[in-house]
């Protein structure tokens, strides 16, 4: 079925709107769909984050017109925002504003992992999306709060929203330059990099570890999350791939509890984590206990939670995931309609409190409020690929003036969009990788 307005998809691709939740796809080809019902994904479930919230506060009306707008291009006639049930102001506001857009509340439990697309459509709607499918395939289109809003302003996305959390003076949310460098955005709210022993980029429980302080943000940075040496996380993030098979042979005893508290498991996904587990004791004979890791939405709750021995469930499924991709190996189950939920599906939801208990992190402040920075960057480093899809093509030579919101890497002829220059400046180099640009006096 053709789009209602295709403007408003060349729109969205020319301004490099990409999902600003997770990984990044572009929202441009969201929107050439067709759905009965888009979802608002509002629940911002991983502890210490914060950044939807901040926007719903500081720009509500701003996301209930980029959600309509969306609602209009696919066709939908009912819009959800799902939101925890604990931000009971937020939820009074976006009820009265949303009541004139057909836009409604649905109050999510505070458990992890709401905000993950097939339980916040599960609990949302009552449908369950077929292993290994997206949610238009049960009519629903999930969106981020970030990225709508990205909708509604309708110029180039050169700015990020995200969270600076946990082993910092002040948690704050900030909205900064792309291509901004860690160490630049810390010191800007007053963080000592030297005196900050670890970060996690994203959140504690699918981040990633930092590379370097002059890694930059991109279109999917969602958080800065600061931690001393030798923190619980820091060990678990830092552990090799080969010291976590190691210990999986030799310390799992098949207790199965990543299997009963996995999210996806629940809602009636083969997913088995612990079957996962059992097949690191095999070569080609385990290629049966892979199976179902096809279907893992690498949420980390199994070995960040669940697991009483404190192994990784998680890596074991993710590791498997690449093999079967390689060889081309399905489970039968794939795109498999009308599975039902497990009968204590809601009686297994981790609370994000116990969570936040279990991880060490009950020291830190469980807020982060939207400040405003004056940001004075000397360079920003700008990567063409920021997104799911083919890499922006370098459109630049070094010793050009570009001036913030200018094109300068082209949008690719496959699934892609372009990238835009975050400040004023010249650029200083360029290549197939990144842009850089440094502040002309």
């Amino acid at each position: 079925m053709p789009a209602v307005h295709t403007n408003l998809i060349e729109r969205a691709r020319a301004n490099g709107i990409v999902g600003a939740g997770g990984a990044g796809f572009p929202f441009y080809k969201k929107l050439d769909a067709t759905a009965d019902t888009v979802i608002l994904n509002a629940a911002e479930c991983e502890p210490l984050l914060h950044k939807d919230k901040e926007i719903l506060r500081h720009d509500l009306a701003g996301v209930l017109r980029g959600m309509k707008l969306t609602m209009t291009q696919v066709r939908a006639t009912r819009g959800i925002v799902g939101i925890k049930e604990k931000y009971t102001d937020l939820i009074a506001e976006i009820r009265v504003a949303g009541a004139p857009l057909g836009i409604e509340v649905f109050e999510l439990g505070d458990y992890y992992p709401a905000g993950d697309e097939f339980i916040t459509v599960y609990e949302a709607t009552g449908r369950v999306i077929p292993p290994g499918g997206i949610p238009l395939d049960v009519g629903c289109l999930v969106c981020n709060v970030e990225t709508v809003l990205n909708l509604d302003r309708d110029v180039p996305v050169t700015r990020k929203f995200f969270t600076i959390a946990a082993d910092v003076p002040n948690p704050v949310t900030v909205c900064a330059p792309i291509g901004a460098k860690f160490g630049d955005v810390l010191r800007a709210v007053g963080a000592d990099p030297a005196q900050i022993g670890h970060v996690l980029v994203g959140g504690v429980m699918m981040g990633r570890n930092m590379k370097s302080w002059d890694e930059p943000v991109t279109r999917t940075t969602g958080g800065l999350l600061c931690f001393p040496n030798e923190h619980v996380l820091q060990r678990k993030y830092e552990t090799e791939s080969r010291a976590r098979s190691l210990i999986g042979k030799s310390a799992c005893d098949q207790c199965s509890f990543c299997t009963e508290m996995c999210p996806r498991y629940l809602i009636g996904h083969p997913v088995e984590p612990h079957m996962a587990m059992r097949g690191l004791g095999f070569n080609m004979v385990g290629e049966s206990l892979m199976l179902s890791s096809q279907f893992c939405c690498e949420c980390n709750l199994c070995s960040l939670y669940a697991c009483p021995e404190d192994l990784f469930p998680k890596d074991a499924c993710a590791d498997n995931k690449v093999i079967l991709r390689q060889k081309g190996l399905n489970h039968p189950a794939k795109g498999k309609r009308d599975l039902k939920a497990h009968s204590m599906q809601e009686y297994r939801h981790v609370p994000v409190a116990s969570l936040i208990k279990k991880l060490g992190l009950s020291g830190y402040k469980n807020k982060g409020p939207l400040v405003e920075i004056d940001w004075h960057l000397d360079e920003v480093r700008i990567p063409l690929k920021q997104h799911i899809g083919s890499p922006a093509a370098c459109a630049v030579k070094v010793g050009q003036r570009v001036r913030t919101g200018d094109v300068i890497g082209s949008a690719p002829d496959g699934l892609g969009v372009p990238v835009h220059a975050s400040i004023d400046g010249i650029v200083a180099a360029a290549s197939g990788d990144e842009i850089v640009i440094r502040r002309s006096e």
